[in-house]
């Protein structure tokens, strides 16, 4: 089955048509600012090449509902959008670009796949909430972590680079991007994330402050800070860009280097926050045996590996100075006899897409 995935980022919207072998045809990207002026223009282009199968469009949320993909109808689709709040930045892309290929292709079947699916398997000590039983059933108020696409591809990968069985790895697989999140994945599963309810929480983010006292929104509610402005404020001007005024990882660490004190400041607190999550994801694995980094800044930052290995060497993390250096795809950047691996993987949730494409269509998804 060839599989146009549609995959909306924080920063980027990207479009891949795979084909049944998971060879990649075509791949456009585009900045999440500008895809709903040019998704006329993607969508002209992919009409020009083979035509797919069926189309698969990455969920952030997938609430209480949908812990697998689905096939989209009117009543998927109707609480898809009710989820919207849920998820500002990537629900209202995801559905928009949901309009745009039915009406391109409205013959052919559209599957939505989760990124909260592959946390449907976190226990309940680590996915309970300690509010009101009925707050928790009436709102469905729980953690349901998100990135579960690129962690399930990158445990899975790290397990091959590594050549290991995942049924015995324990993996902290770090996707560093705009948006990122922690997961701490026990033989093949999730038991652990940083995300919670919403993308909001865990780590400090490119524009978003991850975990914060919940006293300082309600704080500033009482205030007269307008909850409007409140949940702009956290999605859009905070994180690394309320530190130093960007979330660029690539400019702060150049900044960084030529002592600007404020860039310096800022990776400090996002360095802080990671090293203490890691560490934190560790505990709920009982141990580590490798760090996998994905992600835009988990691929192509060596500073940052190097410096999460080296605040858990403690832990047994170890680095190859000079692999780490030179990685530029999949990879294993730790020396042979290190305690704790570290690899590198791509990110790849258009595979991930596109099986969970396959999975939710009889036959080859052409009726």
């Amino acid at each position: 089955m060839r599989v146009l995935t549609v995959n909306p980022g924080s920063s980027s919207v990207k479009f891949s048509l795979v084909e049944a072998d998971d060879t990649v045809r075509a791949r456009v990207e585009l900045a999440t600012g500008g895809a709903d002026r040019e998704a006329e223009r993607v969508l002209a282009s992919v009409a020009r090449l083979p035509r797919p199968d069926a189309v698969g469009i990455r969920f952030v949320h997938g609430g209480r509902d949908h812990t697998r993909p689905v096939v989209i109808d009117d009543e998927v689709a109707k609480r898809l959008h009710a989820l919207s709040d849920l998820a500002p930045l990537h629900q209202p892309l995801s559905l928009y670009a949901l309009g745009e290929i039915r009406r391109a292709f409205p013959d052919l079947p559209a599957v939505a796949c989760f990124d909260t699916a592959f946390h449907a398997t976190l226990p309940e000590a680590a996915a309970t909430y300690a509010l009101p039983a009925e707050w928790r059933e009436r709102y469905g108020l729980r953690r349901y972590g998100f990135h579960g696409l690129s962690h399930s591809y990158a445990a899975r990968r790290a397990a091959e680079l590594l050549g290991a069985d995942p049924s015995g790895l324990r993996l902290v697989v770090c996707h560093l991007g705009a948006g990122a999140s922690l997961a701490a994945v026990a033989g093949g599963r999730s038991v652990d994330t940083t995300m919670g309810f919403t993308p909001l929480d865990g780590l400090v983010m490119a524009t978003r402050a991850g975990g914060i006292d919940p006293g300082i929104p309600l704080w500033l509610l009482a205030h007269g800070v307008p909850a409007e402005e409140l949940r702009d404020a956290l999605e859009h001007r905070s994180g690394l860009r309320a530190l130093a005024g960007t979330g660029d990882m690539r400019t702060l660490r150049s900044r960084a280097a030529a002592h600007d004190e404020q860039a310096v400041a800022a990776l400090a607190v996002y360095h802080h926050r990671l090293r203490a999550q890691a560490a934190a994801m560790t505990a709920a694995l009982g141990g580590m045996d490798a760090l996998v980094f994905t992600g835009g800044v988990g691929e192509h930052a060596p500073e940052t590996r190097g410096r999460l290995v080296a605040d858990l060497a403690y832990l047994g993390a170890r680095l190859d100075p000079e692999r780490n250096a030179a990685a530029r795809a999949d990879a294993v950047v730790s020396p042979p006899d290190a305690p704790v691996a570290a690899v590198v993987v791509t990110a790849r949730e258009d595979l991930e897409i596109a099986a969970g494409t396959r999975a939710a269509l009889p036959g080859d998804g052409r009726g």
